[in-house]
């Protein structure tokens, strides 16, 4: 007897891009499709975690709401705690009493959920599945969106972490390695995309100093990056995954609080979704 080929869903981070990738995902919630996994790395994770909780417009609905809010995120919150969004307000406090989480469906919902982080003191990534959701879970679901220089090093279970894009930022081998076999894999660059090396890197020598090894994928990451590209190019040659990326690049900042700008990306993703619905469900019922 055949065993069925696992359907994996791969979401890429991007900070606010990630909104263009939550358009996507709303859409193939709307139309049932239900992969047996997905894996998200920052945005992809905090924004994906809606995908097992079945919540279908809730990553732009509350980014809108709170887009300036004080509390939520900006420079206020970066000074006064470290982190420029907040981490008590937006992980701890708005899924819990003004945009709840549904934390019955996320529980019962047999879809696996991983979220990418990098062990700062390694360097490298660590894949943590989130089957519940606690204090600790939400700080993993936190942990794999801080990125560098805009939030503190997460503490969480012993684990010092931070994005997961630095280490892993399109985990599609892992996956594979898990026995994916069928992925739909979101990227938030268009066709052609090179990363370049940060030019931020003299600042995260000064702020992150203690961990050498972090700041050594740090600098390494464009190339880390890159080749991850020609792996996916490579899988969706053969046909081992179905690729979406944008058209042109995604008209939002990393850190943007612009509501109208928000919705314009998600809408953006939402178009995109429609156009590809039908090949997300032929190449997922192949």
């Amino acid at each position: 007897m055949l065993t069925p080929m696992k359907k994996g869903l791969v979401l890429e981070g991007g900070a606010m891009r990630g909104l263009w990738t939550a358009g996507i995902t709303d859409v193939m919630m709307e139309h049932n499709i239900w992969p047996d996994g997905l894996i998200g790395v920052s945005a992809g994770a905090a924004f994906g975690c809606n995908y097992k909780s079945r919540q279908i417009g809730r990553a732009i609905r509350y980014n809108t709401h709170f887009a300036k809010d004080e509390r939520y995120s900006g420079w206020k919150s970066l000074f006064t705690t470290g982190d420029y969004f907040n981490a008590k307000f937006g992980y701890h406090i708005v899924p819990f009493e003004y945009d709840k989480f549904d934390i019955d469906a996320f529980e019962n919902n047999p879809m696996e959920f991983v979220v990418v982080c990098t062990d700062v003191e390694t360097g490298q990534p660590i894949y943590h599945r989130m089957s519940h959701v606690d204090y600790n879970e939400l700080e993993w679901l936190r942990a794999s969106a801080s990125m560098p220089l805009a939030s503190k090093v997460v503490k969480v279970e012993g684990w010092k972490l931070l994005d997961g894009g630095v280490s892993d930022s399109i985990p599609l081998k892992y996956f594979e390695e898990q026995g994916y076999k069928r992925n739909v894999v979101i990227l938030t660059q268009p066709l052609g995309y090179q990363k370049k090396r940060n030019p931020l890197i003299p600042l995260m020598r000064i702020a992150l100093h203690k961990y050498p090894y972090f700041l050594r994928a740090m600098e390494e990451r464009h190339m880390m990056y890159n080749c991850q590209l020609e792996y996916v190019a490579e899988a969706e040659r053969l046909e081992r995954c179905l690729v979406i990326r944008p058209d042109e690049p995604i008209p939002i900042g990393h850190l943007s609080k612009d509501a109208n700008q928000m919705r314009y990306v998600y809408e953006l993703g939402r178009a995109v979704g429609e156009r590809y619905i039908d090949k997300i469900k032929e190449y997922y019922e192949d």
